[in-house]
């Protein structure tokens, strides 16, 4: 692992920084099941499987929430500027 770590980093802040990079991606996974789920899935539970409707729709949201997160993260990157 040491091979890794950036020069000027020592182990106890690469382990600082990798897991908050997972607490990241954990809270980003975490709003984006909740945030399509409450928009796909209908509040009164009708079949015990996914319609195809719903999946359609869940597939819809992630690929957004992915595309919208990936350009956000461009315009952060690059200073606040957006992405060409």
């Amino acid at each position: 692992m040491a091979a890794n770590i950036p020069a000027g980093i020592d182990k106890e802040q690469a382990f600082g920084m990798a897991e908050t990079e997972m607490e990241y991606r954990v809270e980003l996974f975490n709003r984006l099941a909740q945030t399509c789920f409450n928009k796909c899935v209908d509040k009164r539970y009708k079949e015990a499987e996914l319609n195809m409707g719903e999946n359609s729709c869940i597939d819809r949201c992630v690929s957004k929430y992915w595309q919208v997160n990936s350009m956000i993260g461009q315009m952060l990157s690059a200073g606040g500027q957006p992405p060409m």
